[in-house]
């Protein structure tokens, strides 16, 4: 060990420990996860791409202020077993899920395309003309 060796911290001796005590407490295998986004860009918009399973149309709400989007939506989701007539089990989760993000540029908020297949959002979010990033000269 040399004097530019790097002191380990805590959590380096006992890492699986502490990661066990920083994750959220699971509920059920039922509860819906965080909405979960990929987003490409070109010259003209950006294409989001969100997993929000268990949601309905009617529950999502998008968001665009500017440079920032927000998604939040309101899940359900039953599961009923049933053996001859008798109900055994029945699982029911209802909870909201939100995801908020910035751009590198604003977004035109009048010619957003928002569409909903299969539990995954697919927005267009077309750059704002006028909006580049531009490069000031220093005097």
């Amino acid at each position: 060990m040399n004097a530019l060796t790097r002191f380990d911290r805590l959590d380096d001796l006992f890492p699986e420990l502490f990661r066990r005590f920083a994750r959220p407490v699971a509920l059920s295998e039922a509860a819906p996860a965080d909405i979960r986004i990929d987003v490409t860009e070109n010259d003209k918009d950006y294409q989001v791409r969100a997993e929000i399973p268990g949601a309905k149309k009617e529950d999502i709400r998008v968001t665009i202020d500017g440079n920032f989007v927000s998604i939040s939506a309101e899940v359900r989701k039953e599961k009923e077993e049933k053996a001859a007539g008798r109900l055994l089990v029945k699982e029911t989760y209802h909870g909201s899920a939100s995801r908020g993000f910035s751009l590198a540029h604003e977004i035109d908020s009048k010619g957003v395309v928002a569409k909903l297949d299969d539990g995954v959002l697919k927005l267009t979010l077309p750059k704002r003309e006028g909006a580049a990033a531009r490069s000031i000269a220093i005097q």
